[in-house]
């Protein structure tokens, strides 16, 4: 009688083990992160921060594997993986996410933001959170808003100064149609290129140049074929830090909670390295025998005002009108 207790005791506890490690192995959730910056960029920071603090406040069950340099394709490759559920996370980018939630072009109007601290005054808001509803809609929950600098241009031809300096220059803009629209207004030919394959391109003269908050300009080294930069200021851009929102439905309340925490975070953290860094590299670009151009910025806002008016016009129009009406 003892020998048989015995053995279902034994047949028990296997059975229990046998049952536990399936629920154990089911705590884990592994989700991935892609975004197309490159390493030292703090986009790729902040990632790897998000992926720390989401590990630490989840007990370890959260695991983010972070894919820096568009491997897992461009940004709007990303944007359709996030909304079908093939990816679960991205640092995405202002105009890629636009062509599915229109409204984000609005940030990105000419001479909007003198920084970015105004606009995330806004974003931070009840647009902001408007913005997120319209993104929850599309299948994507807004994590944070990033910061993607205020950008400059950049070009190997000549130095930019005044408005008929960007006559006949071909200069790369990523996929944002308000982009293109500035740069149609400026006189300079537009021409659509992956950040991937922008070096080679501005290597080879496929293009003349492009515009970039000076973060990317210095961390994918594009000093090295460009020696004429024009602090044009010409546009804010933020980061959406985006979730799929098939993977945040998966998520326990518990899980929810860490990911929120972990966000909030990595947003502050790359905000701060994104001011800090622009202070430093404007220096260390100059030190790398990059020309230094300021532009007459009033001249360049009057050349683009009719890019405010075109997308006034546009079914985002009552949402930017909100959006300048703030910031302005």
């Amino acid at each position: 009688m003892q020998r048989h207790t015995f053995v279902r005791a034994l047949v028990a506890t296997a059975l229990a083990s046998a049952f536990a490690l399936p629920a154990a192995q089911a705590q884990t959730v592994k989700l991935t992160l892609g975004h197309g910056a490159a390493p030292g960029n703090p986009r790729h920071e902040a990632a790897v921060k998000f992926a720390e603090v989401a590990k630490a406040k989840s007990g370890g069950r959260i695991e983010v594997q972070v894919a820096p340099s568009a491997q897992l394709g461009d940004d709007a490759a990303m944007v359709t993986a996030l909304r079908t559920g093939a990816l679960d996370l991205s640092a995405n980018s202002q105009g890629a996410v636009a062509t599915t939630v229109p409204e984000y072009a609005a940030y990105g109007m000419p001479f909007l933001f003198a920084s970015p601290a105004q606009a995330f005054k806004l974003l931070d808001g009840p647009l902001g959170k408007e913005l997120a509803d319209k993104s929850a809609e599309k299948g994507m929950v807004v994590l944070g808003y990033w910061d993607n600098g205020i950008r400059h241009m950049t070009n190997s031809k000549r130095a930019i100064s005044k408005v008929e300096d960007m006559k006949g220059l071909k200069m790369r803009t990523p996929p944002d149609a308000v982009l293109v629209d500035i740069m149609h207004a400026l006189g300079a030919e537009a021409q659509q290129i992956k950040f991937a394959e922008l070096y080679v391109a501005l290597q080879q003269g496929v293009v003349d140049g492009q515009e970039n908050p000076l973060v990317n300009i210095h961390a994918s080294k594009l000093y090295e074929v460009q020696k004429h930069l024009a602090l044009t200021s010409h546009m804010f851009q933020m980061t959406p830090f985006l979730m799929s929102k098939r993977s945040w439905d998966r998520l326990s309340e518990a899980d929810r909670k860490a990911v929120t925490e972990a966000a909030a975070e990595a947003t502050a953290l790359q905000r701060r390295m994104s001011q800090e860094a622009d202070d430093r590299l404007l220096a260390e670009l100059k030190a790398k025998g990059v020309q230094v151009t300021t532009v007459d910025k009033a001249a360049f806002a009057k050349a683009t005002a009719n890019v405010d008016d075109k997308w006034l016009a546009t079914p985002i129009g009552p949402y930017l009108k909100k959006v300048i009406a703030a910031a302005r």
